[in-house]
């Protein structure tokens, strides 16, 4: 008979952040997103920053960004409904943020 409760050991999503904070602390945390993420998620998640880039950026339509990223018009709406959920700070913050990481070209 098992002492261990019958429940996952990772049940909550503020553990699994810390995993990514560990992660990263060790210099890992590419390797800890390669090994949970399949390349399609991968893709998808690059998807979903530029999205949000886009639509933070505010100069393209969901139409215009859905073609650049070839993904659905509904995927758009999705990612402008989320940040819909979030406060103007937290909009400012995070599109400062990914303006601060584009590659200097």
């Amino acid at each position: 008979m098992s002492t261990k409760a019958d429940t996952p050991d990772f049940s909550d999503w503020q553990q699994i952040v810390s995993l990514f904070r560990q992660a990263s602390a060790e210099g890992k945390d590419e390797l800890l997103l390669r090994l949970l993420l399949t390349p399609d998620e991968r893709e998808s998640l690059i998807a979903r920053v530029n999205i949000f880039h886009e639509l933070l950026n505010g100069e393209r339509s969901q139409r215009k960004i859905s073609e650049l990223l070839g993904v659905g018009v509904a995927t758009i709406t999705r990612g402008s409904n989320e940040l819909k959920h979030h406060d103007a700070e937290i909009r400012d913050w995070l599109s400062e943020f990914l303006l601060k990481q584009q590659p200097k070209g």
